[in-house]
């Protein structure tokens, strides 16, 4: 069998057993645990076959392609795919060494992982959206974590409102199929080229709303601090770390993918919307004092940065989008991990990773807010310069402002956290500071994966 089938098929299979099982013994979360370690393991051994610029591609059971489920693995999937598991792995880890306190967890943790793989790593429009919804009904299961007053008002918020933006993604999907007749993202790509120009901007449209909503984009955000703030600290780094990677993906792989020619007419839009997320998130996170409330208003501003590069375009706009999306991933899961964790290590953590978010080195942030700020020079715009650099300055403000409330001006002396749950978002923090001084490996992931875009894949 091969890694490609591996990544699917290993947490599908155990998530299907342990979701039977007492999560609440440690035992099952360790299995859970391990699975992860294997699915990850599984990736990096098809990331070498991909790269460099390379693609994998089987069908499951034998069947011919249109029957079969297409599984298609190039650099920009194998990427989003190993940050996500690295993301669940951390997560899931956090929650055992706490002590597990719903017997599914580990289970949806696995069958989560089974739809995030299955969306990054398919070739077929028709997958993508079983998958999708594999991993947003685990999501909503999850989001229930805890069984409180507040997780349950945050769950029935996440259903409702991308239960609604599902809808769209669908109709979307059957759009697409009226206008090409075929699912396969291959062909949808050739003959999307050739569809009358208004049903193309209908389904572009369709396609960012389901995708901004999931996202969590302004003006789709509203459903975001709610959850985020609502769920436990491990429940919102998966949302935020893992599942909001479905968005970033999405309208990478939709827009530069399939709809090229629509992106390049909504790239002002798309621009105008980036800069509004930057803006809304940055002061709304200034106002707020709560942590986990900070990191919310956070996620919105942050994700404004991806819809600018993706909206500039080009290889330089496409590899910052991609290198943007999978820093900030990194950057949520590891500050939402330390959220009620306390120790001398987590104060490092949360420097660290007030640095990242703000764009300054050493910490791997600063290469996205870089590659970022060389879009804005491509496309020779001052003023969008200007507002990068400006919602990098708001990113410092909120952040440090966070640092000194949590940090400096304690009220007591406090207990600290026992130190495995302070090891692991000091681990997250060292991938932060590694990552920022060796920077060349992400940095060549990211071309080859806007290189991929470009050139619509290996067709």
């Amino acid at each position: 069998m091969t890694s490609l089938a591996l990544a699917l098929f290993v947490p599908w299979a155990a998530g299907a057993v342990l979701v039977a099982l007492d999560g609440r013994r440690r035992i099952v979360g360790w299995l859970a645990v391990g699975t992860l370690a294997g699915q990850i393991a599984a990736l990096v051994s098809l990331g070498v076959q991909v790269l460099p610029g390379r693609a994998v591609q089987t069908v499951t059971g034998g069947w011919p392609a249109d029957v079969g489920i297409v599984l298609r693995a190039d650099s920009l999937g194998v990427m989003f795919a190993l940050v996500s598991g690295v993301m669940l792995l951390a997560a899931a880890v956090q929650s055992v060494l706490e002590g597990v306190q719903d017997r599914t967890f580990p289970g949806l943790v696995l069958l989560l992982a089974t739809g995030l793989n299955g969306l990054f790593l398919t070739g077929d429009m028709f997958n993508f959206y079983v998958f999708f919804e594999i991993a947003m009904t685990a999501a909503y299961v999850l989001t229930t974590y805890g069984g409180g007053r507040r997780e349950l008002s945050a769950a029935l918020v996440f259903a409702a409102v991308n239960l609604l933006g599902s809808s769209v993604f669908l109709l979307a999907i059957a759009g697409v199929y009226r206008v090409t007749a075929t699912l396969a993202m291959d062909s949808i790509a050739l003959r999307m080229a050739d569809a009358e120009p208004n049903a193309a901007i209908l389904i572009a449209v369709g396609f960012f709303i389901a995708f901004g909503v999931k996202l969590g984009l302004f003006p789709f955000h509203f459903w975001l601090p709610t959850v985020y703030t609502g769920a436990r600290p491990a429940v919102a780094a998966i949302l935020s770390g893992a599942l909001a990677n479905i968005g970033a993906y999405g309208l990478i792989r939709f827009g530069a993918g399939l709809l090229p020619k629509e992106l390049e007419l909504g790239a002002t839009a798309l621009i105008l919307i980036g800069c509004a997320s930057i803006v809304y998130g940055g002061v709304l996170a200034i106002s707020r004092r709560d942590p986990a409330e900070t990191l919310a208003y956070s996620a919105i501003g942050q994700v404004g940065y991806v819809l600018v590069a993706l909206g500039v375009g080009g290889p330089v706009g496409l590899a910052a989008a991609v290198l943007y999306a999978l820093v900030n991933s990194l950057n949520k899961t590891m500050l939402f991990l330390a959220v009620g964790v306390r120790g001398p290590l987590i104060s490092a953590v949360f420097a660290l990773g007030a640095l990242s978010v703000a764009g300054m080195p050493p910490a791997v942030g600063f290469l996205g807010k870089l590659a970022l700020v060389h879009t804005g020079i491509v496309a020779r715009s001052p003023a969008l310069v200007a507002l990068l650099v400006a919602g990098s300055a708001l990113s410092f403000v909120y952040m440090f402002q966070m640092y000194q409330h949590e940090f400096w001006r304690t009220t007591g002396p406090g207990h600290a956290s026992r130190w495995p749950l302070q090891l692991l978002p000091a681990m997250l923090a060292v991938l932060v500071l590694a990552a920022g001084l060796w920077p060349e490996p992400l940095l060549a992931l990211s071309r080859d994966a806007a290189a991929l875009l470009s050139r619509g894949g290996d067709r």
